[in-house]
């Protein structure tokens, strides 16, 4: 099996594998490698293993070194020229009147090409300040347009639940999120409260969203008939916290709680299942 390093070139990026010659790489250590991008800095995430060859696309890009205390300054210097970098863009944008929102800066780590982040509401023609960019930076120039998602994550901030956006400090992969998502999870389905600092659906609704579905296997479904101890009754809702079933009674005409085990689908009981009713009145 081919022998794999993975490196990770952004906090909460993705990580891609490459191969890592001979070098005793451990968690943590700087690599300079060449990507589609260019030469790039990165850190080793996972460090030298086999993996499957189905699990890769073939070839892997070697590394080219471990770097160097003199390539960490580069990357610093970096940091700081895409500081003025940002500067110079957004006076730009000012000077040629385009609704576009900067978002970052990045160098790559040779310095051959500077990449613009920024969002707009729709296609923006910017070959004019791309032409003034290159002017002024004397090297490539990329104008990369991305979505709110994508802005939150590159950003950062706190979300509701008053931590570090999850984007931001460790989600690599965006997953589509539904409202039917927030529906299953008895959420309110309230713009403000299930959305996201981006304006978009929270990313953590689908963190539970699998343990929710394979829990509600377990219960019956809304509108179903079932029997209670206190006789039939339709299901109006569940609540897996508490384990209990809410069935609005056919006789008495109101919604009761009853705990889980307590309730079975009416169709069961008449396949033949044995239903005993436990109910005590005093």
């Amino acid at each position: 099996m081919p022998k794999v390093v993975g490196i990770r070139f952004k906090r909460a990026g993705k990580i891609y594998y490459f191969d890592p010659l001979d070098i005793d790489f451990q968690y943590g250590d700087g690599a300079i490698v060449e990507t589609i991008r260019g030469v790039e800095y990165g850190e080793v995430m996972i460090p030298p293993k086999e993996v499957p060859e189905e699990e890769l696309v073939l070839p892997l890009k070697p590394v080219i070194r471990k770097a160097t205390p003199e390539d960490l300054e580069i990357v610093r210097e970096n940091k700081k020229r895409e500081k003025k970098a940002f500067a110079i863009c957004l006076e730009k944008i000012a000077q040629h009147g385009l609704p576009m929102k900067l978002v970052g800066v990045e160098y790559t780590f040779d310095r051959n090409k500077v990449i613009f982040y920024f969002t707009a509401d729709g296609r923006i023609d910017f070959r004019e300040l791309v032409r003034d960019l290159a002017a002024v930076f004397k090297t490539r120039i990329e104008l990369r347009q991305i979505g709110v998602r994508d802005e939150a994550k590159m950003i950062g901030g706190l979300g509701c639940c008053g931590r570090e956006l999850c984007c931001a400090s460790w989600l690599s992969e965006f997953a589509p999120v539904s409202i039917k998502m927030a529906k299953e999870q008895n959420l309110t389905l309230n713009p403000t409260k299930i959305s996201g600092i981006c304006g978009r659906l929270m990313c953590c609704l689908k963190f539970e969203s699998d343990t929710y579905e394979q829990v509600k296997d377990d219960y019956p479904e809304v509108g179903e008939a079932v029997l209670t101890p206190m006789g039939e009754g339709k299901v109006t809702g569940v609540n897996i916290f508490r384990k209990t079933v809410y069935v609005e009674l056919k006789e008495q005409k109101h919604v009761k709680e009853f705990p889980a085990e307590e309730v079975v689908a009416k169709e069961e009981v008449e396949e033949g299942e044995v239903f005993e009713q436990s109910f005590d009145p005093s």
